[in-house]
């Protein structure tokens, strides 16, 4: 989403985490032998006090954007809880490779852990690698890195419940019948990437028969492109009837382009975007109704998870448990997955409760 919400929207966030020695007794053969991911054999320490001046450093898809400045902020406000030193570096475009010269800096100055929100799985994961070799613990949040290239993932809600919900509210909104056209960030964010497969494998079922997926467009978590694709999925296609924006970026242009028109209120649209940048478009009946998670709670979750792994509570072994601060405890699922929880859906009936 663009993060968070990026764009979408439903959100996160998201948040994963990175860095530090001290992940019980791991050797560089473990390190080597997996690739540059240090095995999930060493002993785990739960009673373990998080060390304290842990540096935390977080990494987004790109700066600047109200989702990942939310979920960002969340995080180093949990590192400043535990006592640590948190900040965020970052590009300012969303492109593949833009990342890599941070995560390389982020390596010279010997981050004890990185939270990153991958703008591509593969283009970062050699850094990433590095990285761990060099004991830095990484996690990723909102959108995932290559499995191989970091310890945890901190998923702001399964992706199949996201995937599917967001078909769910647009069916309802269009009575079930009609084109629609699925609105991205970039073409290979992993998150935006594993909603959308589920979005088509909702459509296969009997009661969006009378639906049809005519086009993903991709806006690049820029809101100048999301807002031209925006007006350029209703020209190329005059009986579109809804839109689906999974991204924060995304959704928000197109909310904007949408009410100036003659399509307000007759297209609608639906995905992942943020209560304080969607009010006004919710109250205008632009939009009915859309979802996310809370992205400051992603970025602070993604920091306990962090300093759960540089104080060597945690290897990153399924099952293994944290203390997340005002989160609670904390589960780690199948191939290091963390989730934080399902999303919200915010409408005219209850977006006033919240400011984020």
């Amino acid at each position: 989403m663009k993060g968070f919400f990026s764009t979408a929207a439903v959100a996160s966030v998201a948040a994963v985490t990175l860095v530090a020695a001290g992940c019980g007794g791991t050797t560089k053969n473990d390190v080597e032998a997996q690739g540059g991911q240090p095995a999930n054999t060493a002993a785990a320490n739960p009673n373990a006090a998080i060390k304290q001046g842990l540096k935390i450093a977080f990494l987004p898809k790109q700066i600047n954007n109200p989702y990942f400045t939310i979920a960002d902020k969340g995080g180093t406000g949990a590192v400043s809880e535990f006592g640590g030193t948190g900040k965020e570096v970052g590009p300012s475009d969303a492109s593949a490779s833009s990342q890599v010269s941070y995560i390389n800096t982020l390596i010279q100055q010997r981050q004890d852990a990185i939270v990153i929100s991958c703008n591509d799985p593969n283009a970062v994961a050699p850094s990433l690698k590095q990285a761990m070799r060099q004991g830095i613990k990484v996690v990723t949040y909102d959108s995932d890195a290559a499995p191989d290239a970091r310890h945890l993932f901190i998923n702001q809600a399964s992706a199949e419940d996201l995937g599917r919900t967001e078909v769910q509210q647009i069916a309802k909104q269009i009575g079930h019948k009609g084109e629609i056209a699925i609105l991205s960030a970039t073409p290979n964010a992993t998150n935006q990437n594993s909603w959308i497969n589920f979005m088509k494998d909702e459509l296969t079922k009997p009661e969006y028969s009378g639906m049809k997926l005519v086009k993903i467009a991709y806006g690049n978590d820029d809101d100048q492109k999301s807002f031209t694709e925006t007006q350029g999925l209703l020209k190329s296609y005059p009986n579109l009837k809804g839109i689906i924006s999974p991204t924060t970026v995304g959704i928000a242009a197109a909310a904007r382009y949408l009410s100036g028109s003659k399509y307000k209120g007759k297209v609608k649209l639906t995905g992942l975007g943020t209560p304080n940048q969607m009010r006004k478009f919710v109250k205008d009946g632009t939009v009915e109704a859309f979802e996310l998670w809370n992205p400051a709670d992603l970025g602070y979750l993604g920091a306990y998870a962090a300093a759960a792994l540089s104080s060597g509570q945690i290897t990153g072994a399924a099952g293994q448990k944290f203390k997340a601060g005002k989160l609670g405890e904390k589960t780690i699922g199948q191939n290091g997955e963390v989730i934080l929880g399902p999303p919200t859906v915010f409408d005219k009936s209850n977006i006033d409760n919240f400011n984020f």
